[in-house]
C-alpha cells in the first residue's frame, strides 16, 4: 500500500503537467509583453528623431532662403548706383560655399560680372 497506484501516479502526472503549461504559458505571454513595450518605445523614439530630423531640414531650408532674400535685393541696389564687382564676387562665393549655387552657376554668374 505505500505505493500509489496507476490512477494516482496518472493524476499527479497530470498536476505536475498541467502546473508545468500553466507557468510556461505565463512565462511566455510576460516576455511577449516585454517585447511589445520594448518595441513601442523603439518606434516612439524613431518617430521622435524623425521629428527633430524635419524640423532641423526645414530650418535650414528656411535659412538658406532668407540669406538668398537678403542677397538677391543688394544685387540690383547695386547695379543701379554702379556695380562693386569685389562684393558682387564674393556673394557669390559665399552663395557657393552655402550650396545654394553649384560650380557651373557660380562660373556662369562670375562671366557675366566679369565680362
Amino acid at each position: 500500500m505505500g505505493r500509489p497506484g496507476l490512477v494516482g501516479m496518472a493524476a499527479r502526472t497530470a498536476v505536475v503537467a498541467g502546473t508545468a503549461t500553466a507557468v510556461s504559458g505565463s512565462v511566455a505571454r510576460h516576455q511577449a509583453n516585454k517585447d511589445q513595450e520594448r518595441y513601442e518605445q523603439q518606434q516612439y523614439e524613431a518617430q521622435q528623431q524623425q521629428a527633430a530630423m524635419n524640423a532641423a531640414a526645414q530650418q535650414a531650408v528656411a535659412q538658406q532662403q532668407a540669406a538668398a532674400a537678403q542677397a538677391a535685393p543688394a544685387a540690383p541696389a547695386a547695379a543701379a548706383g554702379g556695380t562693386d564687382v569685389v562684393a558682387e564676387l564674393q556673394k557669390l562665393a559665399a552663395l557657393k560655399e552655402q550650396g545654394i549655387l553649384s560650380d557651373d552657376e557660380f562660373a556662369v554668374a562670375k562671366a557675366k560680372l566679369l565680362g
